[in-house]
């Protein structure tokens, strides 16, 4: 295959070029590139293309107990495939209480296989810390799993004394730690006391998760990693100003480890949703914060405080499983739909200058990729590097719709979002699966990666 005539983003610059591609991988990337016989040309004028998108924290298939997400493998990987992600780093669902992390590992593997239709990975999740689960960790990592997950809340979360020992082993074998970090006890005092009070409607999930909450374990989380000698750490799901001044602080002392991700729905959503009638919509955790949060992160996203923008990709319909919480918001399940939408509301953005489409490459891309043991195979177009390439049309205007999006569920919480800018074209390891909106790829064609150790100490972008 020969791309031709579009503007090609990198991380340094968009120029010109043509891309060669061989089998599933880029060959010659050149101003000017000659068809050879037999070579299926692709014309790309007026289009802009960028590296697949890389998603490194989604939840397919998760099974809450009670409920389970309402995307699995094939309808998930669609809905990104659609929108212009081409890798997956998913995040497991806790096992029974106690188990190991393999056990976890080998059903996920058979959640995935003959399904995914792009490449995917996983992270590890652990409810405990002990000698096995150290042993594990090693184990896994020659298996392709070098990220772990770690709750300071929900009913699987770790002690201090726990998370320090974990810090310290995955220091010691190059891996990187995942957290979700919000203050546990904090939140269930204040859960219990709103519903004591008969508080039980959509705004008080967030008023029982206060930005002060996640702040508080952000630091702590900090300073553990601090002890235990500047372990990696990436923080999920970043949703106010107080945890990014955190994060500020403690790389201000010299912590060079902490990376930091936020999501579509805080940069672009705020807490006065949950006073709407359809409010519980927009449950998740960490919940939607003030517009001044949202200006801070866009800050944070602008001067590369914010390393990575993922999606937290966890759907339930809104006339089914999102209503077990009409009465009481402590029922509702928390996640919401965001995979597909991700890279078109992020090259939106470039047009109103918030940030340049080499930026957008960047957080979106090319540092997911490094940081979780892909990079260069994926999230760069390089010789060399796996074909996964998006084409947008920039000259594309449309509204943000459900009923445009793929994904199993029957919302977006993007409605009525209007869009600069639209993919038209993806290509996954040099075979084209989505076309003008519509999947033309084959079930179960995702291939799982053995992922590296993670790139750390990068230079940062300021």
């Amino acid at each position: 295959m020969l791309i031709q005539n579009g503007l090609v983003a990198h991380e340094d610059g968009v120029w010109r070029e043509d891309i060669r591609i061989d089998g599933e991988i880029v060959r010659e990337i050149s101003p000017s590139l000659v068809p050879r016989a037999g070579e299926q040309v692709v014309d790309t004028s007026g289009k802009i293309i960028l590296p697949g998108g890389v998603d490194v924290h989604t939840h397919m298939d998760l099974d809450l107990g009670n409920v389970r997400a309402t995307d699995d493998f094939y309808t998930g990987t669609i809905a990104a495939a659609c929108g212009g992600t081409t890798t997956i780093v998913d995040h497991m669902a806790f096992g029974p209480r106690g188990c190991t992390i393999r056990h976890q590992t080998e059903v996920y593997h058979k959640l995935a296989e003959g399904k995914a239709v792009i490449d995917y990975g996983f992270h590890g999740v652990l409810d405990h810390v002990d000698g096995a689960i150290l042993d594990e960790l090693e184990a896994l990592s020659h298996e392709g799993i070098t990220s772990h997950k770690f709750y300071l809340t929900y009913g699987g979360k770790i002690s201090d004394a726990e998370v320090i020992c974990l810090m310290e082993r995955a220091r010691e074998l190059g891996l990187l730690l995942a957290v979700h970090a919000e203050n546990d006890g904090a939140i269930s005092y204040l859960r219990s006391k709103h519903l004591s009070l008969g508080n039980t409607a959509p705004v008080y999930h967030a008023r029982s998760r206060p930005p002060e909450s996640e702040a508080e374990a952000v630091n702590r989380v900090a300073m553990l990693a601090a002890m235990a000698g500047d372990a990696p750490i990436y923080f999920v799901h970043l949703s106010s100003a107080l945890s990014l001044d955190v994060i500020r602080a403690a790389r201000s002392r010299g912590q060079k480890n902490l990376f930091t991700e936020t999501c579509p729905q805080y940069l672009m959503l705020d807490e006065a949703l949950y006073l709407c009638d359809d409010g519980l919509k927009y449950i998740m955790s960490p919940p939607l914060r003030t517009m001044k949060d949202r200006e801070v992160l866009w800050d944070g996203v602008r001067c590369g405080d914010i390393d990575v923008i993922g999606t937290d990709h966890c759907p339930f319909f809104y006339s089914r499983e999102k209503q077990l919480g009409k009465d009481d918001f402590t029922k509702t399940p928390g996640g919401a739909p965001g995979v597909e939408a991700r890279m078109a509301l992020m090259f939106s953005h470039v047009s109103t200058g918030i940030f340049d489409m080499s930026r957008l490459v960047s957080l979106c891309c090319a540092q997911p990729a490094r940081l979780f043991g892909l990079y260069p195979k994926k999230g760069v177009i390089a010789a060399g590097s796996d074909a996964d390439i998006v084409v947008f049309d920039p000259s594309v205007t449309k509204v943000l719709t459900h009923d445009m999006l793929h994904e199993n569920t029957d919302y977006t919480p993007y409605e009525g979002i209007r869009l600069t800018g639209y993919p038209v074209l993806t290509i996954s390891r040099g075979e084209i699966i989505v076309q003008d909106g519509r999947f033309v790829g084959k079930k179960g064609r995702g291939r799982f990666l053995m992922r590296g150790l993670p790139e750390l100490h990068g230079e940062r972008r300021e």
